[in-house]
């Protein structure tokens, strides 16, 4: 296999390391050639634009917390007509990441060592592995999640099949069927 089909489309490393507790500004933008490929990773007939404004920062001890806004603009097939449908993306990002095996990674357990999420509370960290974290994937994963996946044309409408079967237009009753069984004594 080729080390080329690992790497995601939209990549961006950061080494952890240079980052301190004075955010880091970072933008990122992707080219012609990384919105070709997220157009056909996403099934989209086309991404046009997809940027990134972050700012990124040491978080805790060996964490790094990523916050920020990603845009976007793609076009979609429409799920009635299939026509073209042009949208926007827009999606914040306030997100924690550790190293992986960090003990901040792990979902709290109570005393009877069920799991405790509160879906009201925080986002858990997310986890990278090696010294760098891929702020492309990141803006590439969150964009992926602002895509509608039911776009429509505003005057696209779904149609009942229409049945056709010579009789009447009433629907037939659920016993209709009971009629034909045959009861043996």
């Amino acid at each position: 296999m080729n080390s080329m089909n690992d790497k995601p489309p939209f990549s961006y490393a950061v080494k952890v390391g240079h980052v301190s507790h004075n955010p880091l500004e970072v933008h990122v933008e992707a080219d012609d050639r990384e919105r070709t490929a997220l157009a056909k990773l996403w099934n989209v007939l086309s991404l046009e634009e997809l940027a990134a404004d972050l700012k990124i920062r040491r978080w805790k001890k060996d964490g790094v917390k990523v916050f920020g806004e990603i845009r976007g603009k793609v076009t979609q097939a429409c799920i009635v007509t299939l026509d073209p449908v042009k949208s926007e993306i827009h999606e914040e990002i306030d997100q924690i990441f550790v190293p992986e095996g960090s003990p901040v990674a792990r979902i709290p357990a109570n005393d009877d060592g069920e799991l405790v999420i509160d879906p009201d509370g925080p986002d858990l960290p997310e986890t990278f592995s090696g010294d760098t974290i891929d702020i492309g994937a990141i803006v590439a994963e969150f964009a992926a999640m602002g895509l509608d996946p039911y776009p429509r044309k505003p005057d696209a409408e779904f149609k009942e099949p229409v049945q056709n079967s010579g009789e009447t237009d009433r629907k037939p009753s659920p016993f209709a069927v009971l009629k034909n069984l045959k009861i043996d004594n």
